[in-house]
């Protein structure tokens, strides 16, 4: 970025910042908008998925390599995007979000090879990622004294946000067609975010606000570079990848375990609708996974990091046994089903809110993206539970996530707090 374009966006950010959005809660909605528009990349690309099979014929699995395309840009580029967003501010990363979300999915649109819908993917990755990566970096920093719940809030919106708009998109490629409707929803959301990101401004907290009195927090601001040096990071790592993993090889089953079990398509009424059982049970998951968010924020504002991973983390543990034990019947299926997402969906605020407690505000949006990497790297332990079920029997995966969750829980609270706490006071007192 030159010189004089800085300097534009910096005096554009100067100039907004008596404006009455010019508030972190404004500022906050703002996100949580934003990745509530970019959600639908991810989210509502199964909708797409027959229409463009049956019309151009490709074959399922390779269209499906462009949505695991998308999802390794959008996850490992997050370090780099969140890096820019700490360097050049919110506005021009939202901005560039916003145009390569509505490209990617109108080369979607136009694609006519599987060449074009791969190169589309990687297109629509940089902008989900730059927006993911900007939101949740942005609310770390607004927030110091609630950055659980910021946190929580913004990643609920990108859970959430598909619900909205997921009959619409559903009605129009009934209507228009797939291609219509990715041009559509595609220029719409890019316009739509590119508004919004014009709003933003870099955070500046409120003078005197201070972090919850049990959150331990450090003073010192650490690059990704030293903080990738530590093996504190590293320990804080290989539980985020242990938990989402586990998380994934539950989650990811659901529709094949639900099928063995042979209840997978009959009908259930629930608060006056009435749907397939396993549809039903998918629609609750989302509903706890976008609750559980803000919700464990929150909590681990009040009682403290560690000691929430050491409830909710459990929390998984407990409920994927229950599913194994007591899933072949059709209610304590769908019941132990939304344990599972109530108690996982929680990692993608807990760990951004513990990385800036942690490693400091003025890198966060950088820090917590390469935090946010361990998703990727624990998506490629997922295909272990096909692994694991070749017989058909689901117990061991249940078995070793339920470990690998329980597992982290102990070491949040029993390694982790103890040694993070050693190492924020004697940075601490370093700086002083």
């Amino acid at each position: 970025m030159s010189v004089d374009l800085r300097k534009k966006i910096n005096l554009g950010e100067a100039q907004i910042m008596n404006k009455p959005w010019h508030n972190r809660w404004a500022q906050l909605v703002f996100g949580i908008i934003c990745m509530a528009l970019v959600a639908n990349l991810q989210y509502a690309w199964t909708l797409f998925v027959p229409p463009m099979q049956s019309e151009t014929g490709w074959a399922k699995a390779a269209i499906q390599v462009s949505f695991a395309v998308f999802i390794f840009v959008e996850t490992w580029l997050v370090p780099v995007e969140g890096w820019m967003v700490d360097k050049f501010g919110p506005r021009a990363v939202v901005l560039i979000g916003a145009v390569f979300a509505a490209a990617g999915w109108v080369m979607d649109g136009y694609a006519t090879s599987l060449n074009v819908l791969y190169v589309a993917a990687v297109i629509s990755g940089i902008g989900a990622g730059c927006v993911y990566g900007t939101c949740v970096g942005n609310a770390l920093k607004w927030f110091p004294d609630k950055r659980g719940l910021a946190a929580g809030l913004t990643a609920a919106g990108f859970g959430a946000g598909a619900a909205l708009t997921v009959i619409p998109i559903a009605n129009m490629i009934n209507v228009s067609g797939y291609r219509s409707a990715f041009i559509f929803f595609g220029l719409a959301q890019g316009i739509l975010i590119f508004i919004l990101a014009l709003l933003l401004t870099k955070p500046t907290p409120p003078k005197g606000i201070q972090p919850a009195p049990r959150i331990v927090t450090t003073k010192v601001d650490y690059s990704m570079k030293q903080m990738l040096s530590t093996p504190l990071f590293w320990l804080i790592y290989v539980l985020f990848v242990s938990v989402a993993a586990g998380g994934l090889m539950a989650t990811a089953q659901i529709g094949p375990i639900a099928m063995d079990y042979g209840f997978a398509v009959i009908p259930v009424t629930f608060l006056g609708a009435t749907l397939p059982l396993l549809t039903m049970t998918l629609s609750i998951d989302s509903l706890c996974n976008g609750f559980t968010r803000p919700l464990c924020g929150f909590i681990s504002d009040r009682i403290g990091r560690e000691n929430t991973m050491l409830l909710v983390f459990t929390g998984e543990g407990l409920a994927m046994l229950g599913l194994m034990r007591y899933g072949h019947e059709p209610v304590m299926f769908m019941t132990f089903a939304a344990l599972i997402f109530l108690f996982w969906g929680e990692i993608f605020s807990i760990f951004p809110a513990i990385c800036a407690d942690t490693f400091g505000i003025k890198n966060a949006a950088g820090n917590a993206g390469a935090l946010y990497t361990a998703k990727g790297t624990a998506s490629l332990l997922v295909p272990l539970a096909s692994v694991l079920a070749t017989t058909g029997n689901w117990d061991k995966v249940f078995i070793v996530a339920a470990t690998m969750s329980i597992g982290a829980a102990i070491a949040a609270k029993f390694i982790l707090a103890p040694y993070r706490k050693r190492f924020i006071d004697a940075a601490n007192k370093n700086a002083a």
